[in-house]
């Protein structure tokens, strides 16, 4: 399987046996940190990580991970670039591309824009462009999110329930990119994605038919509900977390400044404090099977989106789950990137 110069942007762009390549690597690779062998696959590249928005485990996991395969991840803020002046996606995708071996994006929050934007700026270059999440996907921690479950219940996962719920949170209104990324590769796993969230809560469009049309192929199920124990009754897997309103973000990315946006957000969390019940609990947990497991990308709104007890307590992977993001950075960025031919 060769995948080298692709980008990684949905998984939705990788054939399942493409996406099995990623996840191999990152098994591999996983092995080869714990037995201390060196894995220096990329030696002398260097990989553009481009935010966007704030970042701990993304940030952390594809810098360290690009120093174990030997590269260099070069950090960059797009408020202290020439992007913040109007510099245009294909201009910056053309020169970085022209300095190094892969860019990676992070460009969530705006509906509408994250994903475009990265499309432009693969458009202008040859080298690999790897989404660190946009508004309608974020492939590597769902990657990272598949190959925990996997680690937990095997790679057969037929019959096997997931329960993607919003859950309350009173921080900020965030992106929808998790569930939908979510509910969009597991159904083409085995799994059976319940999607469980109240009404002004919905996803995108296409994502949802994606969904839809991916259980239909795969021979597995998927419903949306509109209540968060419903969802965890019979679940193999819980995940909780929140997301903003779709139709109020959509007025956030219309907003005509930043005062508008202000208080669009104000309005979002508004809310979200409706549903202050949607908590993951043990007493949900109780809902779901005896051996299943809490999982969440982090970070989470502890006693808000889940209570201590459940985060903290022996159904939880989290941690697990964030570890095998830095595995899955280096796998992916083992498979796609490529050294540069001198001319």
């Amino acid at each position: 399987m060769n995948v080298k110069g692709r980008d990684y942007i949905e998984t939705r762009d990788f054939a399942i046996d493409e996406i099995e390549h990623l996840l191999a690597a990152s098994a591999e690779l996983k092995q080869k940190f714990y037995a201390g062998e060196p894995t220096l696959l990329l030696p002398n590249q260097t990989i553009f990580l481009l935010f966007f928005d704030n970042s701990t485990r993304t940030r952390n996991a594809f810098e360290a991970g690009a120093t174990q395969l030997g590269a260099h991840a070069h950090f960059l803020d797009s408020r202290s670039t020439q992007i913040a002046h109007g510099e245009t996606a294909y201009d910056t995708g053309r020169i970085l591309g022209s300095m190094g071996h892969g860019i990676a994006i992070r460009h969530d929050l705006i509906l509408g824009a994250g994903n475009k934007y990265m499309r432009e700026v693969a458009a202008a270059t040859d080298v690999p462009v790897i989404n660190l999440q946009c508004d309608v996907d974020h492939p590597t921690q769902t990657l990272a999110d598949l190959m925990t479950i996997r680690e937990r219940f095997g790679s057969d996962l037929r019959g096997r329930k997931i329960a993607v719920s919003w859950a309350y949170s009173p921080s900020y209104a965030k992106p929808l990119s998790v569930p939908q990324g979510l509910i969009t590769l597991m159904t083409r796993f085995g799994m059976d994605v319940t999607l469980a969230h109240p009404r002004e809560y919905r996803l995108m469009d296409r994502c949802v038919a994606d969904a839809r049309q991916n259980a239909a192929k795969a021979g597995t199920k998927f419903e949306i509900v509109d209540d968060m124990a419903e969802a965890f009754r019979d679940a193999d897997i819980v995940y909780p977390k929140s997301w903003g309103p779709y139709d109020l973000m959509l007025q956030r990315r219309d907003a005509p400044n930043e005062a508008k946006m202000k208080e669009i957000e104000r309005e979002c969390l508004a809310l979200n404090a409706k549903y202050k019940a949607w908590i993951c609990d043990e007493k949900r947990m109780k809902l779901a099977k005896r051996d299943a497991i809490y999982m969440h990308c982090l970070p989470a709104d502890r006693g808000a989106e889940v209570t201590d007890a459940v985060i903290d307590g022996p159904q939880s992977v989290v941690f697990q789950e964030a570890e095998n993001r830095l595995h899955t950075a280096k796998g992916i960025m083992a498979s796609t990137m490529r050294e540069r031919p001198f001319a």
